[in-house]
């Protein structure tokens, strides 16, 4: 397996982390899969909180989880998937009750617009012609979990790993495809659909287990009432419209 050293990009808590919050702010950790919409988001949610800014801070899932593990200071933690809340859960970080499935997406397999090649199916990657394919880093990487899941149910994971190129994130993999740095790469259909002049997808994945991203209040989290507000408003037509724009489907 090769990691590229990663350009520009910071996962040691983000900026609003470092420098600190004031007694107003509300600092959601998000994988980085849901930072266009989430961002849209905030000034809906602002507009109806008077006094409260939104912080965010996006990375890939696990990464944000070791993070609030250390103590880093997040009121909201949106996941790309369900094990990786659920170790939060598991680490009183967050609980059971609080937690709502809010999105879904899809795993799609894109390659650089101006390649020559399609593959039409997970056996034609382990082709000569696919020599880097970009795969999102399963121990961190929900994406490379679901990623690794279909591949190994297609016994193409052994044949392909050899080839992988690690990403700390998504949004890293999709932009190696568009870069053209690798032949192809593992993305969510959100992703792949903010760049359709430099990415093409070339088919859909389906996955054993659906896409669901899952929001819960962090149980310590500074701004605990503003939290759940947080958490209660991503459910409301207004968020979902947005998130719907953005590509993503109901949970």
């Amino acid at each position: 397996m090769r990691v590229p050293l990663i350009r520009g990009l910071s996962l040691v808590f983000g900026a609003g982390l470092a420098l600190g919050v004031q007694a107003a702010d509300l600092t959601v950790s998000a994988a980085a899969s849901l930072s266009n919409a989430l961002r849209d988001i905030a000034p809906l949610f602002e507009a109806a909180n008077p006094g409260t800014r939104v912080q965010y801070n996006f990375a890939a899932s696990g990464v944000l989880l070791q993070q609030m593990a250390k103590g880093a200071p997040v009121d909201v933690f949106a996941s790309a998937d369900q094990d990786t809340m659920d170790q939060a859960q598991a680490r009183g970080l967050v609980r059971a009750s609080q937690r709502r499935d809010f999105v879904s997406n899809r795993l799609v397999v894109i390659v650089p617009a101006n390649s020559p090649r399609t593959p039409a199916s997970l056996a034609d990657l382990a082709q000569p012609g696919y020599a880097r394919i970009a795969i999102g880093l399963p121990a961190s990487v929900p994406v490379g979990r679901y990623t690794k899941g279909v591949l190994e149910a297609a016994g193409q994971w052994g044949a392909i790993e050899a080839r992988m190129v690690g990403a700390t994130n998504v949004r890293q993999a999709l932009d190696y495809v568009q870069r053209a740095e690798v032949d192809a790469g593992f993305v969510y259909a959100t992703d792949a659909a903010l760049m359709p002049d430099k990415v093409r997808v070339a088919f859909t994945v389906p996955t054993a287990k659906p896409i669901l991203y899952t929001v819960a209040p962090l149980t310590a989290g500074p701004n605990a009432a503003m939290g759940e507000r947080f958490v209660a408003f991503l459910l409301t037509p207004a968020a979902q419209a947005v998130l719907a724009r953005h590509g993503f489907g109901r949970p």
